[in-house]
């Protein structure tokens, strides 16, 4: 039988042992993007950067958000699965306020039109309109509604096609928000 000082040597000598491998086993920040991979539309990779400007006029700029995970969910007013989820995301976007950053880029579509539309629905999310198609192409968006789930590093976390329901949507946010 051990006596109560050998038991306390070994307790101590775990606990040592156990929180210099902790240090020495951590993940450095640097590695987010453990291959050094370049920005894709995909899972585990960087977030493709992107500036657009909102029905308002505000520029938003992507990597400027960096630190909060990022909502990117490409719709257009014409879609009616976009429209089915909009108020699950708004729901959630005020839920989460402060905490994620919802951005609900417009696909190719005039700013009165998605301005008329977001004041209709009550939106306050900003509204980022790839007027162009650029950033949809960036991202290889091919179907409405997509969204995008990135992490405070940057990092692409998950991504979702087709229109979420409140659930879908909680249990994503959830995940990047762990992320």
């Amino acid at each position: 039988m051990r006596s109560q000082f050998e038991w306390t040597v070994l307790i101590l000598a775990v606990v040592v042992l156990g929180g210099a491998w902790t240090l020495v086993s951590r993940v450095p920040p640097e590695a987010a993007n453990p291959g050094n991979l370049p920005p894709a539309p995909q899972v585990g990779h960087p977030a493709p950067d992107f500036s657009l400007r909102t029905t308002e006029g505000v520029t938003i700029t992507l990597s400027a958000l960096r630190g909060r995970p990022v909502m990117i969910n490409f719709w257009a007013t014409w879609c009616p699965p976009c429209r089915a989820e909009i108020p699950h995301i708004q729901d959630a976007s005020v839920r989460y306020a402060g905490e994620i950053v919802f951005l609900g880029v417009d696909s190719a579509e005039p700013a009165p039109i998605v301005a008329d539309f977001a004041a209709r629905y009550s939106l306050t999310y900003p509204l980022p309109l790839d007027v162009d198609g650029k950033v949809s192409a960036l991202y290889q968006v091919y179907a409405l509604p997509t969204t995008f789930f990135v992490d405070r590093a940057g990092v692409i976390r998950s991504i979702f096609s087709g229109p979420m329901t409140a659930a879908v949507l909680e249990e994503r946010l959830q995940q990047v928000l762990k992320d």
